[in-house]
């Protein structure tokens, strides 16, 4: 049986939406979430070491924008298992030529895309109803003292958010600003 993968480009440079095509008969649905196989294609090769599951109460809600420094730079594949989000991605890699610009798509569970969100990259979502819930798979084990962040309402990326914010965590928004000295992550 295939996995129904679908590689789509997006703006960024190494980042990718993924669609699955589920199979469906009178029992339910099926969908392959990850295939180690399937994300060669694009020169993914690195093992997932770690799964997360999310859940976020309230619409509006945003949680991020969260990355890890090197050595622990992480990529990420997230999708939504219920409800639906806005998710961001961040280039934040010192060279690229996408460097500070942002992509986001609509993640749901109707929709069947994924993020593939390469190593140096920011990563938040903003919940577009109530109760969804995301799952995460990395290619890095959580590392506090490697994690940063960059503000939601950072004016050098300027993120376009749907609908107002209705709530972020105290750490989310006391992320400092970037200043003009900002270099980046280096990958």
């Amino acid at each position: 049986m295939g996995s129904g993968l679908k590689v789509l480009s997006a703006p960024l440079k190494d980042a990718y939406v993924l669609s699955v095509t589920p199979v469906e008969d009178e029992r339910g649905r099926f969908t392959r979430v990850y295939c180690r196989r399937d994300l060669e294609q694009i020169g993914h090769l690195k093992e997932i070491v770690q799964i997360n599951h999310s859940m976020t109460k309230k619409k509006g809600a945003v949680r991020g924008m969260h990355f890890q420094r090197p050595p622990k730079c992480e990529t990420k594949l997230v999708c939504c298992i219920r409800g639906s989000v806005f998710d961001v991605m961040i280039d934040l890699r010192r060279y690229s030529p996408t460097f500070l610009k942002w992509h986001a798509e609509v993640l749901s569970l109707g929709n069947h895309r994924m993020m593939y969100i390469p190593e140096g990259f920011a990563h938040g979502f903003q919940a577009l109803e109530d109760n969804v819930e995301l799952v995460y798979l990395h290619t890095e084990f959580y590392s506090p003292e490697h994690e940063g962040g960059v503000r939601f309402d950072e004016p050098r990326v300027g993120i376009q958010w749907p609908m107002p914010i209705s709530e972020t965590s105290n750490k989310d928004r006391s992320y400092p600003l970037l200043g003009a000295g900002f270099e980046g992550v280096a990958v």
